[in-house]
């Protein structure tokens, strides 16, 4: 079995800045929300969809979100991306308060380019964590100081995380983000990504 990266440990950490830099009201299908947009150094723009007033709240309801353009925007059926998205924005939706962040980190945060590329490697038969090995990248190249910084300047106190992954955790808590929770999101597979989602389950360590 691959063993697992920890994505803490993955990047050479610089010095980071987050600024929250303009918001504005968002009526949505899956509710009535305020989305802010915000600026890190050296990084592209993140957002964050926001339910309620969080800011000094503990336990807040929150989704990180890595950016996937071919789930979020195509509606592929090779990822369960888009679901978890939707039904993360539901969930919070029907909460008092709460936030989805929407992270620019597309394809576990090797970019789209590369994405394609493993796509095609897993067409000749490799699965997700081979195809990112074999361009020379870690299974997750993902890091979440940038959503820590995020929560912070939001003034999140502690959250429930809706995730099927321990590294997300992880990853907030060793930046200082107390996680009160995990909320699980439930999603049936299809056809298509069956084996992607066995992947996650046995080589990426979700809780699927």
């Amino acid at each position: 079995m691959q063993k697992r990266i920890d994505p803490t440990l993955s990047h050479k950490h610089r010095k980071r800045s987050v600024q929250l830099v303009a918001e504005a009201t968002l009526p949505s299908r899956f509710g009535d929300f305020r989305i802010a947009a915000f600026e890190a150094t050296g990084d592209e723009d993140h957002a964050a969809v926001i339910k309620g007033d969080i800011a000094g709240k503990t336990g807040v309801p929150v989704r990180l979100h890595s950016e996937c353009f071919t789930g979020d925007v195509m509606g592929s059926l090779r990822c369960d991306c888009r679901d978890q998205l939707e039904a993360a924005l539901v969930y919070v939706g029907e909460q008092e308060y709460g936030a989805v962040l929407y992270l620019h980190q597309e394809g576990r945060g090797i970019g789209l380019a590369n994405k394609i590329r493993a796509y095609a490697l897993q067409d000749d038969g490799m699965d997700t964590v081979e195809a990112n090995l074999a361009l020379g990248f870690h299974d997750d190249e993902r890091d979440y100081e940038v959503a820590a910084m995020m929560l912070k300047a939001l003034g999140v106190v502690s959250v429930k995380l809706l995730t099927n992954n321990p590294s997300k955790i992880k990853g907030l808590e060793h930046y200082g983000i107390q996680v009160e929770e995990r909320v699980p999101l439930a999603i049936a597979p299809n056809v298509h990504n069956v084996d992607y989602l066995r992947t996650k389950k046995l080589k990426s360590g979700h809780l699927l």
